[in-house]
């Protein structure tokens, strides 16, 4: 497609991010469309939400990124009686210099890895929500910034699992992208089982990429051209959510500017300096889909997950392009 001409071009790393890929490949064996989504949260500044049955995956992708950068890195494993000083921290009090001292919780590290997240409370859920959102936490009334770059990679399984708790909504709004990984092929399943015969690949993985590279590459993404056609899509889209007849509650803004962002990594990832809308196509369903409710079901469970996906593909179809 054209574009407008874009004046502040610059040099796509590709090198970099091919080999991030690569690395993360040796060990998470599958679709190479999900290695990208989970890529583009973490290339767009957000989180990523991995839903599915147990056992497919979940936790080796998210530790594999993890692995495969050379950020601190913290896997918290989330449990019923999971408290939110657990993740926050606390302060405690310090006899020799008579004052508190503030003990750094677990979410104080680049990659936190949430595991399970629907297992625990919705009060410990809801104490990440400043964390996703604004990049610091507070406790007792002081604001404690969190280290750049910070990506929340959150496995749980579907609510139909006993043991689970539905995430707040306000939460599930401040989570870039949603995805499933489904069951790998029979080939791909061959190759599971012969890679761990001795041990796990992922103790081969090394880390790619640093800190200081993984948020100049968030930078390097927000200097993306989006058209002036593309950015009305984007807002097409939603706005289309929001009169469904299936719907009770529509994307939020938050949602469109996840859309647009996420929309300039996967541009990033296909090595161009521009989105075409192709690249909001691609990635509605994985951005919009939970951040709707309805009246038949909710958006929280598996069968929610698959109306939600109707519905956006309904939107995709009824929401031409513009150029």
């Amino acid at each position: 497609m054209s574009r407008e001409p874009q004046s502040d071009r610059f040099d796509i790393p590709t090198e970099a991010i091919n080999g991030l890929i690569a690395e993360i490949e040796k060990v998470y064996v599958g679709r190479r469309d999900r290695v990208e989504l989970a890529l583009v949260a973490l290339l767009a500044g957000g989180h990523l939400l991995i839903e599915d049955v147990p056992g497919v995956g979940k936790t080796i992708l998210a530790n594999t990124i993890a692995s495969a950068l050379d950020c601190e890195f913290r896997r918290i494993q989330f449990t019923p009686d999971l408290l939110p000083t657990d993740l926050l921290g606390v302060n405690i009090y310090d006899e020799s210099n008579s004052r508190f001292v503030f003990k750094r919780g677990p979410l104080f590290a680049n990659v936190i890895l949430a595991d399970e997240i629907n297992r625990t409370t919705p009060k410990t859920q809801s104490c990440l929500l400043e964390a996703m959102d604004e990049y610091q936490i507070t406790v007792d009334g002081v604001v404690h910034p969190l280290p750049r770059p910070f990506c929340v990679l959150a496995t749980q399984n579907p609510f139909e699992f006993e043991g689970t708790y539905p995430l707040p909504e306000s939460q599930l709004d401040r989570f870039f992208l949603r995805m499933n990984l489904g069951y790998p092929t029979t080939e791909e399943g061959k190759r599971i089982i012969r890679d761990q015969q001795i041990s796990h690949p992922i103790e081969d993985v090394e880390p790619v990429m640093r800190a200081r590279q993984v948020v100049e590459l968030q930078m390097l993404v927000r200097r993306v051209h989006v058209s002036e056609q593309v950015l009305d899509y984007v807002i097409r889209l939603v706005e289309a959510t929001r009169t469904h007849e299936g719907v009770v509650a529509g994307v939020s803004p938050r949602g469109a500017v996840h859309l647009y962002r996420a929309a300039q990594a996967l541009a990033v990832l296909r090595d161009r300096d521009y989105v075409e809308p192709d690249d909001v196509k691609k990635l509605a369903v994985s951005v919009l889909s939970h951040r709707m409710r309805f009246h038949r079901t909710s958006a929280g469970g598996s069968n929610g997950f698959e109306e939600a996906a109707r519905i956006v593909r309904e939107v995709l179809q009824k929401a031409p392009v513009t150029l």
